[in-house]
């Protein structure tokens, strides 16, 4: 019963998800970006820029002149990322840092170094992502897609909060963008098992890692609203876009996805308009506590609402990272 549970009914309601998302995109068109304002001066980090949506909104980040910082764990991937995008000319500029999400202390370290330099911080873009991995620990003992997808972002998040608050002004706040996923809808916390040791399921442990950060948002949004800081915070669904994260599907699925998303999934340039959107558009100027889902402020999942989870998943998750909670 328990295998049941935790196992076949995640991977039935995930791919039910997978199904409307697919049907929307079969009948509505891609969301296009209106024209976007200068953001010269501005500096971005966007975790995951090496490849897919990342790179394609650290590009577009930069043409419209913010100094991007692509954050990844490939440093030959990075620096080549970084390379192409400077080539292109635009009025911004791309630089690559290595940093390892599944580990606690290389995203401190990757914070102690950027605060270094010196720089001020307007946009955080926590796009990295993986999913459905075979069952795996991190080196500090955390399920994998828990620690990547969502951990590895709360820690970051918090430990640039105080930049992104003196870098931000009231008119001109700074951003921080979630990157979630429709699958967030059959997410479940489960809260005395976040590592998902009992009884693994790849698709349950991806769909709460997604719902994580939509709770994650709301929160982090009704702090900073309360402490009058300007910070917003949005949470994006890009929809079903071809990636490469794909690539841990089983054979036979990775035969029945190929035609399919030839023809009804979105590029990683159409993926990524809904992130850059929300890094820079006028109109998300102040407004935060958003689910965007193809340029449109949507509702997420009921569950995601509920302040009592919110605070619980904020706290716990305080504590894993050890972090003294706000």
């Amino acid at each position: 019963m328990m295998w049941l549970q935790q196992v076949v009914l995640p991977l039935i309601r995930l791919y039910m998800c997978g199904i409307k998302v697919l049907l929307y995109q079969m009948f509505n068109r891609s969301f296009t970006l209106p024209v976007l304002p200068t953001q010269n001066g501005r500096v971005a980090i966007v975790t995951g820029g090496t490849r897919g949506m990342g790179l394609e909104t650290a590009r577009r980040l930069a043409s419209l002149g913010m100094h991007v910082i692509i954050a990844g764990n490939e440093r030959e991937e990075g620096t080549e990322a970084a390379r192409k995008i400077n080539e292109e000319g635009h009025e911004g500029r791309a630089e690559f840092m290595f940093m390892d999400l599944t580990s606690l202390k290389s995203v401190k370290q990757f914070v102690q170094t950027f605060r270094n330099r010196g720089l001020p911080l307007h946009v955080l873009v926590n796009n990295a992502g993986t999913m459905l991995i075979s069952e795996t620990q991190t080196e500090d003992g955390f399920e994998f897609h828990f620690c990547l997808n969502y951990l590895g972002h709360f820690l970051l998040t918090n430990l640039l909060l105080d930049l992104l608050k003196r870098s931000g002004r009231q008119g001109c706040c700074s951003r921080v963008i979630n990157m979630s996923s429709a699958t967030h809808f059959s997410g479940v916390l489960q809260m005395d098992d976040l590592n998902r040791r009992i009884c693994y399921s790849s698709h349950g442990a991806y769909s709460q890692s997604k719902l994580a950060l939509v709770l994650f948002t709301y929160h982090l949004q009704e702090q900073l609203t309360a402490g009058g800081f300007p910070v917003t915070v949005n949470a994006v669904d890009p929809g079903m876009v071809d990636t490469a994260l794909y690539d841990n599907l089983s054979s036979l699925a990775k035969v029945l996805k190929r035609p399919v998303a030839k023809i009804l999934f979105r590029t990683p340039a159409e993926g990524a308009s809904v992130t850059v959107y929300a890094a820079a558009a006028s109109e998300m100027e102040g407004v935060g506590g958003c689910y965007l889902y193809n340029g449109e402020k949507t509702q997420s999942s009921d569950l995601s609402y509920d302040p009592e989870l919110q605070v619980e998943l904020w706290k716990k998750s305080c504590v894993l990272v050890g972090l003294q909670e706000a």
